[in-house]
């Protein structure tokens, strides 16, 4: 069943100029991170001979429904090639995360094996396997090889981007879905009326589409500049999303707060116009309002701070480096490729990203800065003085998980705003 949306909702390749959910023209450049290869792009030892492609890296806010954005959209089929590195099941409290979201989700909708729960963007399957041992029908969609993982995991996985298509083929071979859920995806794709109109295809009458994604609100509290990469097309504000799900056959119904990359949301849409709402949904809206996120000024304060946060990071760097004290970096989640370029942080200051061995990004070289990415037994053999922590949102079990394997080092936490813990 093809559903009509507003063709402004089909994100064209190239630089944007409106807002890609109200089609205003009212937008604000808040930050230029300037041009930057694609995070999830990286590197053999072999490419590093050859020209690398980088594209505009700019957040743009709209001053209409809150929503902020990138102003360049690159080919989806580029940013998640076959290879795409990563993989959800290799991070122990994402793992868990994901389980504790499956079992609370289950036990929201009242969930049992007469339904059937959609992932869309997948990855290996993580997140299923919670709501298959609840009992529950799965299927996965995910557009890279890590299909295959999920599948060889016995989770079933269609190796497709998510079409309205991709939504009848389910539909004819498995019936209505009761859940669709995506985390963090539902901010990357450029096919963005097509996705709504596949889930409102694929959905029950009272189904319901859960996703969560980094959210605004912390963001912008935060200073984390660095979720601001190409995947990234858009970062909401729950005013800018209650717009957005206003032009489909949606409600949303309820929001939650979580913890998830350093602050996120989740989001539940019921399909079907003019459902209950949860009071939390207004709660929200309020504390956006009264946080100033409607406002410009407060986007102009957040890009200072950035500039000071990356003044701050390359003057403590080049001092220890003066004193001659070894400094290298540790996990390279997509958001260390961000901030590394627009720092200008180089192999001279950072001779190494050290990453767990179960890695897909081992061997391979970061985008831009070429880095080596090398296993994080390297870290207790050479004992650095300073350890800057990439995947800063996870700092805590990181730092305990380092010191338990015997490192001694310093470590480096980059932001909100630069802490440097002593060992």
């Amino acid at each position: 069943m093809k559903f009509v949306y507003p063709e402004h909702h089909k994100i064209k390749n190239g630089y944007l100029s409106k807002c890609q959910i109200c089609n205003s023209k009212k937008m604000h450049l808040i930050l230029d991170l300037g041009h930057q290869p694609l995070c999830d792009s990286l590197l053999t030892k072999e490419m590093l001979n050859n020209p690398e492609k980088t594209y505009p890296l700019r957040m743009l806010w709209c001053e209409e429904c809150s929503l902020a954005q990138l102003d360049y959209c690159v080919d989806g089929n580029e940013v998640y090639h076959q290879d795409y590195p990563y993989r959800t099941g290799i991070t122990k409290e994402l793992v868990e995360y994901l389980k504790d979201m499956s079992y609370s989700l289950t036990r929201k909708y009242d969930l049992n094996q007469n339904d059937l729960v959609v992932d869309l963007g997948s990855n290996d399957g993580t997140l299923l396997t919670g709501f298959k041992k609840n009992g529950t029908k799965t299927v996965g969609v995910e557009p890279t090889n890590i299909a295959n993982i999920a599948n060889k995991n016995n989770i079933e996985t269609i190796q497709e981007f998510f079409t309205s298509d991709v939504a009848d083929n389910i539909k004819n071979i498995h019936g209505e879905a009761s859940l669709i859920i995506a985390t963090n995806m539902f901010a990357h794709m450029a096919t963005l009326g097509e996705v709504i109109s596949g889930i409102e295809s694929l959905l029950k009458p009272d189904g319901v589409f859960v996703f969560e994604n980094h959210y605004l609100l912390d963001v912008i509290q935060g200073g984390q500049f660095d979720t601001i990469y190409h995947e990234h097309l858009r970062t909401y504000s729950l005013k800018s999303l209650i717009k957005l799900f206003s032009y489909y056959n949606f409600t949303i119904t309820d929001v939650e707060r979580g913890t998830r990359y350093g602050g996120n949301i989740r989001v539940h849409v019921t399909k079907g116009k003019n459902r209950d709402v949860s009071k939390n949904v207004e709660s929200l809206l309020k504390l956006e309002e009264e946080f100033g996120l409607y406002k410009l000024e407060t986007y102009r304060k957040f890009a200072e701070r950035v500039k000071r946060a990356k003044n701050d990071f390359m003057n403590f760097i080049l001092k220890i480096k003066t004193e001659g004290k070894t400094i290298v970096g540790n996990s390279c989640p997509g958001r260390s490729v961000t901030l590394l370029n627009y720092y200008g942080v180089d192999g001279d200051l950072l001779p190494y990203i050290a990453e767990q061995p179960t890695s897909l990004k081992l061997n391979l070289f970061l985008p831009g800065k070429h880095m080596p990415i090398v296993n994080n037994e390297i870290l207790i053999k050479e004992q650095p003085d300073y350890v800057v922590l990439l995947a800063w949102h996870y700092a805590k079990p990181i730092m305990e998980q380092l010191k338990e394997r015997g490192l001694k080092s310093n470590f480096i936490i980059p932001l909100p705003d630069m802490t440097v813990l002593e060992n």
